[in-house]
């Protein structure tokens, strides 16, 4: 074979080769490929199993609602908003103090507020005001609606007569919009609200102006701009009262915060309405209202104070009800004939020109309850705590949950006002001036009209009168 051939052949081998080798490569890329493609179309389905995966933490980061507290202490306290950067101040520390050596005042504010602070938190949330605010009654009145300052100023809220005017507050002879709890309530939220505003939005200014008056706040603040002095309220130069009041009011807001620090046990409140509001379009005596609703008398004025003869003769046409009574007396009143109703009105005016007429002797039970104490219901039933317990035969204080007290009737009607015969009462230990005009149903500025010498603090053995010419 030449050589030439031989060359030829083996030229063709190698081409041969050469091509095997390409195919065989080819193959090799195609069979990686596809094994990639393989790959690709395994690893296709991990998104929908990470997409299934992500729906966990969702449901992991679902907080529970907070638990609604039952007690409307801890719901007031969860809306403090005042407590903020107050550090150590000798004068709330003072103040703190005095609460905390008289326990007993915020028990007893905190037991005949109990009727109303859940109606008051109610509406400062409403508003987002402060929830301390609902504290502010404690200062002013005690939580006590007949509550009666020196300077006329009246209610839980102690509107005098001018500022009461100014928020529609009505008075008359039968009705004081002053002591009404819920339009007393609405006018001293708007009132800080304004306060508020007026002072931008620096509550411990409203407060104080509250207690002061916006123009003596302003001017406190005028004079120390002029001489470059501070102007927030710890700095003013302002009455001793109002120096006093708001760290007062801060000092018990912080009491409240931890009442167990100060040795102060307030009773809890539940957290729910104690009164509704049902529809009224007559005039109607309060004790029969009480007697057709079953409702305790005293309560129902505790809660319809502005009512000054106990009667709906003037005011807004409605009464405010425990909640656990108000239907009844909806449905009653609603079922009731035009002559019923007749039969529901007053009988005669507080002053008609009656016989004086002496009840005394006339005797009624009282069954005890939560929260009660002897001196709490002889101020309610107008008795002496010394009576109900000679009454009773109580040697000490201790009541229980659901006793019976016998109470007689030492009162006397003054109803004929224009008598020219005074009648003397001699003043005993715990009397006042509001605790014998409420006993005698007078009105207290016209038993300091028959006493001018009189002063708000009364002493055992004083006679005072208490009918006589107007």
């Amino acid at each position: 074979m030449s050589s030439s051939i031989r060359k030829s052949n083996h030229s063709d081998a190698l081409t041969r080769l050469a091509q095997a080798v390409a195919v065989a490569v080819s193959a090799t890329l195609a069979g990686c490929q596809s094994t990639h493609f393989a790959a690709q179309s395994t690893v296709q389905p991990k998104p929908n199993l990470t997409a299934k995966i992500k729906q966990k933490p969702l449901w992991l980061s679902e907080k529970p609602s907070p638990e609604v507290p039952q007690d409307v202490w801890e719901r007031m306290r969860r809306g403090f908003q005042l407590q903020d950067g107050l550090g150590v101040n000798p004068r709330i520390e003072q103040q703190r103090l005095w609460f905390a050596s008289n326990p007993s005042f915020l028990e007893n504010a905190g037991e005949r507020g109990s009727l109303y602070i859940h109606y008051i938190v109610e509406r400062l949330e409403e508003r987002n005001m402060p929830l301390e605010l609902a504290l502010l009654p404690v200062i002013e009145s005690a939580y006590n609606p007949m509550a009666y300052s020196r300077s006329d100023a009246v209610g839980l809220w102690q509107f005098v007569p001018a500022t009461g005017r100014y928020f529609n507050l009505r008075q008359t002879r039968a009705y004081d919009g002053r002591r009404d709890i819920t339009a007393s309530t609405t006018a001293a939220l708007d009132y800080l609200t304004r306060l508020h505003d007026m002072f931008n939005g620096d509550w411990l200014l409203a407060l104080a102006a509250y207690n002061a008056g916006e123009g003596t706040v302003s001017r406190a603040i005028e004079r120390n701009e002029k001489l470059g002095l501070p102007t927030d309220y710890w700095n003013l130069p302002l009455p001793q009262e109002t120096k006093d009041y708001v760290p007062k009011f801060l000092a018990l807001s912080q009491v409240v915060l931890t009442p167990e620090a100060y040795g102060v046990n307030l009773s809890p409140i539940a957290n729910t309405p104690y009164f509704e509001v049902v529809e009224v379009n007559t005039s109607m005596d309060l004790s029969r209202v009480a007697a057709l609703a079953e409702i305790d008398e005293d309560e129902l004025f505790q809660l319809n104070p502005a009512l000054k003869q106990r009667t709906t003769l003037d005011g807004p046409q409605h009464l405010l009800v425990p909640t656990s009574k108000a239907q009844l007396l909806a449905s009653s009143l609603s079922a009731m004939k035009p002559e019923e109703l007749l039969s529901m009105r007053p009988k005669k005016p507080v002053f008609d020109d009656v016989e004086h007429k002496a009840i005394a002797g006339r005797t009624r039970n009282y069954k005890v309850r939560s929260g009660d104490n002897l001196t709490l219901i002889a101020k309610a039933n107008k008795v002496d705590v010394h009576d109900l317990q000679r009454w009773n035969k109580l040697n000490g204080q201790g009541l229980k949950v659901g006793q019976t007290l016998v109470m007689q009737d030492t009162r006397k009607l003054v109803a004929k006002a224009d008598s020219k015969k005074p009648v003397q009462y001699k003043v005993k230990k715990g009397d006042s001036l509001y605790i014998v005009a409420k006993r005698f149903n007078v009105e207290m500025q016209h038993l300091k009209r028959w006493n001018p010498r009189t002063g708000q603090a009364l002493k055992p053995g004083q006679m005072l009168v208490v009918s006589g010419p107007r």
